[in-house]
């Protein structure tokens, strides 16, 4: 059936008492006992994320060994994993112990701002860490004319500038949609797809908008991420002595596996259909992008940094 503008204007008409001033974010479901089960585990995860990362800003900044553009940007990144796990976990704790695992309509898109703002601003971090690594290994002898503390704040400003942008436009389009029931949304946290698949009146303008905008961001960044990896192979298959090979494998193998884990799960959530993936492999996915990566930032840095390792160790012992 047509959906004439008449027979519109009589829906909103009849709508207006219904509007949805609540959603409901089922979570994960399970028995009482299974809720506090996730209610601990998700808990443990947010304290060690939250630590972890924590200790490696605290380290940036305090361990003068550290203040390099590599190790500036690794602490701006740590800090924003701190930010985008919390924009998912608090809630997460909230809901798992909650009867009616409810969230108001403003924070819902509140979280969905905050949620793939922050999701931006981590690739523009990925993508300027990659162009650091490639400066200081295929072109050294310019790095430290090219990639001075200066030019290192320029591009985190315009990360988190840029972030913070991105989905504003797609943010105010989704948040004026009609939403007059129902308001469950079979998630953990308020995406696009759920939210437009509650919309009362549709609106393909507002995804395609975003699915392109992510589209554009995660491919672009991509493509570059791993042609930067390119050349480094490269360059440093070509460096004579075994110990500056294992130097340049282990500092880069680590902001590579942080690519690999992050943007795998972007591209199965926001690059393949999902429309018939259950919703449950739907969660884990985001869960994985969302919340596991930002847990073993800390574990994946610090294990494979020698400088790093050390700057922990004297920060965790206050020495």
């Amino acid at each position: 059936m047509r959906f004439t503008p008449l027979m519109y204007v009589e829906f909103m008409n009849s709508s207006v008492t219904s509007t949805v001033t609540e959603f409901v974010l089922l979570g994960f479901p399970g028995s009482q006992d299974m809720q506090i089960f996730l209610f601990s585990m998700f808990l443990g995860i947010y304290v060690f994320t939250i630590t972890g990362n924590g200790a490696i800003v605290c380290a940036v900044r305090w361990d003068q060994r550290l203040h390099t553009p590599m190790y500036i940007l690794l602490g701006n990144f740590a800090f924003l994993e701190i930010w985008y796990i919390t924009s998912t976990v608090p809630n997460m704790l909230a809901n798992s112990l909650s009867e009616t695992k409810t969230i108001s309509f403003v924070g819902c898109f509140l979280q969905f701002y905050f949620f793939t703002s922050l999701a931006a601003t981590e690739i523009y971090f990925l993508s300027i860490m990659a162009y650091d690594r490639y400066l200081a290994i295929c072109r050294p002898l310019h790095y430290p004319a090219i990639m001075t503390l200066h030019f290192c704040y320029i591009l985190i400003f315009l990360c988190w500038a840029f972030g913070f942008l991105s989905y504003l436009v797609s943010t105010v389009q989704l948040s004026q949609l009609v939403f007059c029931g129902p308001n469950i949304i079979d998630h953990f946290v308020c995406d696009m797809d759920p939210l437009m698949a509650l919309s009362c009146v549709p609106s393909p303008i507002t995804e395609i908008v975003f699915y392109i905008l992510s589209s554009l961001l995660i491919i672009l960044a991509l493509l570059y991420i791993l042609g930067s990896y390119t050349l480094l192979l490269i360059a440093i298959l070509k460096v004579p002595s075994a110990a500056g090979r294992r130097k340049a494998f282990s500092t880069c193998g680590s902001h590579l596996t942080v690519v690999c884990l992050f943007f795998g799960a972007l591209l199965v959530m926001y690059m393949s259909p999902t429309f018939d993936v259950p919703a449950e492999i739907q969660k884990i996915i985001t869960l994985f992008y969302s919340v596991i990566t930002p847990f073993l930032n800390p574990l994946i840095y610090s294990l494979r940094n020698k400088e790093m390792k050390a700057a922990l160790k004297k920060v965790l012992r206050l020495e």
